[in-house]
C-alpha cells in the first residue's frame, strides 16, 4: 500500500525538498502541496492523504490551528506530523497537544524524514520521546486528573508506561512476555479510556497528570 502525503509549509524550497525526498519511495506518493493552513481542509478532503507534513509556524494560519481544525472537523482525519527548526519549542508542544503525531526537524536526513512518515502512518511507535519528554517537563501543564478518570488496569497502565519510552507494540510484548495482539489490544484500551487519538496523546496525558515524570 502506498502512504498519501500532503506537505504544509509556507517556504517553497522545504516543500521541494521534501517532495523530492517522499516521491523517491515507493510506497510513498506526495498527493499535494499547501502554502498555508487555510488550505488544509479542502486538500485533505480532496486527496485523503494518510499523513500531513505540517509546518508549525507560517504567516497565516499556523500548524497548531490546522492542526486542531483539521482534527475536529474531519470525520476521518489522517495523522500529522508537525515540522520545525527547533525541538524544545513551545509552538511544537501546543501542535502536539491540539493532536498532532509527532514532529519532524527540517534539518532531518532524508532517511529519517522517510522513516518519520512511515512511523506516524503506522501508529504504532512514539517519535523522539526523549524530546516528546523535554517538551512536557518545560511547557506541560501539571496535575491534570485523565489517569485517576481512565480507571486503567494494573497492565495497562504497565503497557502506558512503556509506552511512554516510545517501545512498539512488539518491543512491549518482549519486555511483558505476551503476544503482539495481546499488547494491542492493550494500548486500544488505554487510547480508548484516556480519549486519545493515538500514542503521542496518550503519553502526552501520562506525563501531564504525573503519572510518570518528565524528569524521569
Amino acid at each position: 500500500m502506498t502512504t498519501g502525503v500532503l506537505i504544509v509549509d509556507d517556504d517553497e524550497l522545504i516543500r521541494i525538498g521534501l517532495r523530492a525526498i517522499l516521491d523517491a519511495q515507493p510506497d510513498l506518493c506526495v498527493l499535494a502541496e499547501a502554502a498555508d493552513g487555510a488550505e488544509v481542509p479542502p486538500l485533505v478532503a480532496r486527496h485523503r492523504p494518510d499523513v500531513v507534513l505540517m509546518d508549525v509556524r507560517m504567516p497565516g494560519i499556523d500548524g497548531i490551528q490546522a492542526t486542531r481544525h483539521l482534527l475536529a472537523t474531519s470525520a476521518d482525519p489522517p495523522r500529522v506530523l508537525v515540522v520545525t527548526t527547533f525541538a524544545n519549542d513551545e509552538y511544537v508542544y501546543e501542535a502536539l497537544r491540539a493532536g498532532a503525531s509527532g514532529f519532524l526537524l527540517k534539518r532531518a536526513r532524508p532517511p529519517e524524514v522517510v522513516e518519520a512518515v512511515r512511523v506516524v502512518a503506522a501508529g504504532e511507535s512514539l517519535l523522539f520521546p526523549a524530546a516528546i519528554r523535554q517538551l512536557v517537563g518545560a511547557y506541560g501543564p501539571a496535575g491534570g486528573d485523565r489517569l485517576r478518570a481512565a480507571r486503567l488496569t494494573e497492565r495497562e497502565a504497565e503497557v502506558l508506561r512503556l509506552m511512554t519510552t516510545g517501545r512498539s507494540n512488539p518491543e512491549i510484548a518482549a519486555h511483558l512476555v505476551v503476544g503482539v495482539e495481546t499488547v494491542k489490544t492493550h494500548v486500544g484500551n488505554v487510547l480508548a479510556k484516556l480519549g486519545a487519538r493515538d500514542r503521542t496523546q496518550a503519553v502526552i496525558a501520562a506525563y501531564e497528570s504525573g503519572f510518570v515524570s518528565p524528569s524521569g
